[in-house]
């Protein structure tokens, strides 16, 4: 999980600190400097670390909180809100153009992503309604373009390539191509570099004044710690970035990047990768990230998830058709394949209060057993499983690779939640939920 080492260290001195009860100035210091340390182990740009330690000291030690009912309450809201502000405080929007495409620029060095991270984006902007367009525009890697398309067809977005020819002229093409095939958003891949050099920025330089992008993505690697805060000073200074797009942040990241990069550069995190699949990628949201980052939560992150993964009339349908005693195990599969879709198990279990930074044993499996079993069963078992004999569970344990036992446990834990969901529909229909709102009822 992103930040595991920072959010343990972090919530380990605050919880020594704060779990004193009364607090004084020396108590508070002390406390500081164990925090200074777990910023700096996190390789947290020093100046930036040595400016938050100060600004939380002199809040903190600030009579208002001394001398509050709560004063442990109040230094942990301290320290959110200034770890927020170091972040920059909101979620960063795209900037749009008037006139279409909108183009949005991608650089950065290689191996951070950025082509990926196209792809990535442009899946991300179709939920939103939008058309977006790819263009090829890095024509030194070896299949970088072949990547890109590759990358393009599985988010279902078409990819504007004209080989090795000038980068500039490619990308000016597109702009044509994407208007004249009514595309909203043009998305650039430009060419990485293994390092920062002249001739890549001048390259770089030459895309922006011929296309004039609305935004100049900054992709960096998460994992790099203070090395992607230079890299991003190196862009910054030759391209005027708008943004930034943090990559890897599901690795082992320990964190002084997010926290260092809006400080050191003044340029927001506008986006941040969470994974492997190209599904994921989330707007950057300062607030929600030092909630996570302080083990108090990212409910808000938790809920859009759930929003996205599950449809609202399917849902609907699920709870209407429990309510009459109705599911099956068809309805259970939909329901599974929808949980799937919000990421994995241990990262969503880390956005619940209490629990982000904690080396949590879930087993990210968990699904693919039932999934299998009921998957192995007729149209007809699924739809009605009082006909499932033991021959018929055999036969399921056998084409799902489990056993009997896991075939019976499963049945078990459907009969199981059929009775609750009667004993819910009885307690309504004896006025014992009234005021509890069951959908399309």
């Amino acid at each position: 999980m992103a930040f595991e080492g920072l959010s343990e260290k972090l919530q380990g001195a605050l919880k020594k600190m704060t779990g004193r009860g009364k607090l004084n100035e020396q108590t508070v210091k002390e406390g500081m400097r164990e925090v200074r340390m777990a910023l700096l182990e996190a390789d947290v740009n020093y100046a930036v670390a040595k400016d938050f330690i100060k600004k939380v000291t002199e809040r903190c030690v600030g009579q208002d909180v001394l001398s509050s009912l709560t004063p442990s309450q109040q230094v942990i809201r301290i320290v959110n809100e200034e770890m927020t502000a170091l972040m920059g405080s909101t979620n960063a929007k795209l900037v749009w153009s008037s006139s279409v495409p909108t183009v949005f620029m991608l650089c950065g060095l290689q191996g951070a992503g950025k082509t990926t991270m196209c792809a990535k984006l442009a899946g991300w902007l179709t939920k939103q309604g939008k058309k977006p367009m790819l263009a090829a525009c890095d024509i030194y890697r070896p299949a970088a373009i072949k990547q890109l398309q590759v990358v393009g067809q599985q988010v279902n977005v078409p990819v504007f390539e004209k080989g090795t020819q000038d980068p500039v002229k490619t990308a000016k093409e597109a702009i044509e191509y994407a208007r004249y095939y009514q595309r909203d958003v043009l998305i650039i891949d430009t060419a990485g570099r293994l390092h920062i050099d002249e001739a890549l920025m001048d390259e770089l330089g030459r895309i922006k004044e011929a296309v004039k992008p609305s935004e100049i993505l900054l992709t960096v690697d998460a994992m790099t710690g203070q090395d992607a805060v230079n890299v991003a000073k190196a862009f910054d200074e030759k391209l005027d970035v708008t943004g930034v797009i943090l990559t890897k942040l599901d690795g082992d990241t320990r964190g002084g990047a997010a926290l260092s990069i809006k400080a050191v550069t003044g340029k927001p995190i506008k986006f941040s990768g969470i994974g492997e699949k190209l599904t994921d990628v989330e707007p950057f949201h300062p607030d929600r990230m030092a909630s996570r980052i302080l083990g108090m939560g990212d409910v808000l992150t938790l809920i859009d998830k759930a929003t996205e993964a599950f449809d609202e009339q399917d849902a609907e349908k699920f709870a209407r058709k429990g309510l009459n005693s109705k599911l099956t195990l068809e309805d259970f599969l939909e329901q599974m394949q929808s949980m799937k879709k919000m990421g994995g198990i241990k990262s969503l279990i880390g956005m619940l209060p209490g629990m982000s930074g904690k080396d949590i044993d879930v087993d990210e499996n968990a699904l693919k057993k039932p999934e299998a079993i009921i998957r192995s069963m007729t149209p007809k078992e699924r739809r009605n499983p009082s006909i499932l004999n033991a021959s018929r569970r055999k036969r399921i344990a056998a084409g799902s690779g489990t056993t009997v036992t896991d075939v019976n446990q499963l049945i078990n834990q459907f009969e199981q939640s059929q009775k609750m969901m009667k004993q819910m529909m009885s307690m309504k229909g004896k006025g014992k939920l009234r005021g509890m709102k069951f959908p399309g009822m």
